[in-house]
């Protein structure tokens, strides 16, 4: 009996220690190498700060200009890991890998559930530690997905708003699975209700458009009719006692809140005919086999083994089901909308991780989708491997006069992440288990993945990183000084130099609500407006912009007393 026992604790042990290292590797222990990026990790960071500076947790301000293109959840989040960690880099992203981490957890609990549905609970404890079940395949799946990690290290409300309809879609599914009328149904609905009115104060309305949209599509597939009002009322009710209170006092606060919320951020943003990031109907779509990556050429056999399951009336056919409804409806809805944005269609990988995770463990038990994985594998190393050639290309050829690295170890670690790729596709291409197959190729990106962190191109850190210019000159700028910047810029100005009175050169840009308030009066200036700045003041100004536009501003303004970039195509900062 206890030599029986010692395999499988030790089989659970290591897969156990394989998601968590793996989530540990690519998701935490780098998160703060790197500097911020612009515009959104510069956003997301410096507004939760001044919250915590100015002790206003309700009206969020940036530059201390009012801005209301989302509630205030994601900022609370943010402000509470500065508070707890200091402002740097590593608490303003990590909110975001410890959304993804709660994430696949949950995927961990509904694969578990799903599973071993009315089993005694020491059995079901005793089949989950079986190696490579559902429960954990899932998370795997989800964790390595391209989109998943390049979202899942960035300071954005995505990942929030994906945790938290995650929640409310998993939620409700165990109220289905449920006694209709008994204590735990009504639990889980109160719970997806409240998951529900948390994704609303994280990023509005969508919250719930998109669970109404999957979760009243899955009750009609199953000709459940009469619950799409007895399920409903409850979880509606919870979101709203969840979101209410913050409602009405920004309300109270700021009338005009609500009014430029609705409008501009959700019907501009997604109908107007001007919407930001406007793209084609088939945007996504044709982004789908980038995004899933490394799973892209393995889909068809998923997509063979979820068939078998399609029609089950059991607990993971009705699963399968909630996830085709959850995977394809919000990509749909998203598709549908002017405005398009990679991040919006992470809500989908929960359920496309779910169906992968099913569709492979079935589809590999026959031998013919096993050669058609293998082939998959091979088609991604093949891939791979043009990639590592254009990439050694580009280094050492110089291509255009540019050199993507000065230092040599980022071009040597990002080979040994390729070709660390390219030998686990072989792997798994040739592995005879099928979870092994599964896993060599779920590993094979990892050190890419853990390599990205150290690797950003140095042309994108000079346009897009102003952290290390600013913070090697910020002692040299007084706290009197006058300092102007350009709108992309003013958010990484405000967090480096610790403060909210940038005045902003030339366009407002994503301040350009806030500058329309009578107490933001010049705080947006022309050049002649930052040239009389210069005469009233001598010694006290500091603009900051791209070389580019300094540039084209060098005509109107006085010869600076001393001036510094971080490179020709990177970022200026000009003192008189």
């Amino acid at each position: 009996m206890h030599t029986n026992q010692r395999p499988a604790f030790y089989i659970r042990y290591r897969y156990q220690l394989l998601l968590t290292g793996l989530f540990l590797a690519i998701y935490i222990l780098p998160l703060g190498v790197r500097p911020l990026i612009i515009p959104d990790e510069a956003r997301y960071a410096e507004i939760p700060r001044e919250m915590l500076a100015s002790g206003n947790w309700t009206s969020p301000r940036f530059n201390g200009l009012r801005y209301f293109e989302k509630p205030a959840l994601d900022y609370w989040v943010h402000a509470v890991a500065l508070h707890l960690f200091g402002e740097n880099n590593f608490a303003v992203r990590l909110p975001a890998p410890l959304s993804v981490g709660l994430s696949a957890l949950l995927l961990f609990f509904l694969l578990y559930q799903t599973r071993n549905p009315g089993e005694p609970t020491y059995e079901r404890r005793k089949n989950a530690l079986k190696p490579c079940q559902l429960n954990f395949l899932t998370p795997f799946i989800f964790l390595v997905s391209f989109e998943v990690f390049g979202v899942g290290n960035a300071a954005v409300p995505d990942n929030l708003l994906a945790l938290f309809l995650t929640a409310t879609i998993t939620f409700f599914f165990f109220a289905t699975e449920s006694i209709p009328g008994s204590s735990r149904e009504k639990l889980y609905l109160l719970l997806s209700g409240s998951a529900c009115g948390l994704a609303f104060m994280t990023k509005g309305f969508l919250a719930f458009a998109v669970p109404g949209l999957i979760l009243g599509a899955y009750l009609v597939w199953e000709r459940r009719y009469r619950d799409l009002w007895r399920l409903s009322w409850l979880p509606l009710l919870a979101a709203i006692l969840i979101s209410l209170p913050w409602s009405i006092v920004i309300h109270s606060k700021e009338p005009d809140f609500w009014n430029f919320f609705f409008w501009n951020e959700h019907i501009r943003r997604l109908l107007s005919s001007n919407a930001q990031h406007e793209r084609n109907f088939f945007y996504y779509i044709l982004c789908v086999p980038g995004v899933i990556m490394p799973w892209t050429f393995v889909t068809p056999v998923a997509f063979s083994g979820v068939k078998k399951h399609l029609k089950a009336q059991s607990s993971v056919g009705r699963l399968i089901r909630l996830a085709l409804c959850w995977m394809i409806l919000p990509l749909l809805f998203f598709s549908c909308a002017r405005g398009k944005i990679l991040t919006y269609i992470l809500p989908c990988f929960p359920p496309f991780a779910i169906l992968m995770a099913l569709g492979l463990l079935q589809g590999l038990k026959e031998t013919r989708m096993q050669t058609f994985f293998s082939r998959g594998a091979l088609i991604s190393l093949a891939l791979f491997a043009i990639i590592m050639l254009l990439f050694t290309g580009a280094q050492f050829t110089e291509i255009g006069g540019f050199a993507h690295y000065a230092q040599p170890w980022k071009v040597v670690l990002g080979l040994n992440g390729l070709v660390a790729a390219i030998m686990l596709f072989f792997n798994a291409a040739g592995a005879q288990k099928q979870t092994h197959k599964i896993i060599f190729l779920g590993l094979a990106p990892t050190l890419i993945f853990v390599s990205a962190h150290f690797m950003i191109p140095d042309s994108s850190l000079r346009r897009k990183a102003p952290g290390p210019l600013l913070e090697r000159y910020q002692p040299y700028i007084d706290r009197d000084a006058i300092v102007f910047a350009e709108h992309r810029l003013a958010g990484a100005v405000c967090w480096y130099l610790k403060r909210d009175d940038v005045d902003i050169v030339g366009r407002g840009g994503e301040f350009k609500y806030g500058l329309t308030y009578k107490d933001a009066a010049g705080r947006q200036v022309n050049l002649k407006g930052v040239a009389d700045s210069i005469k009233k003041h001598p010694g006290k100004i500091v603009l900051i912009a791209r070389m580019k536009v300094l540039n084209e501003w060098r005509t109107a303004l006085p010869r600076p007393a001393f001036s510094t970039n971080n490179g020709a195509k990177g970022i200026g900062l000009w003192k008189f």
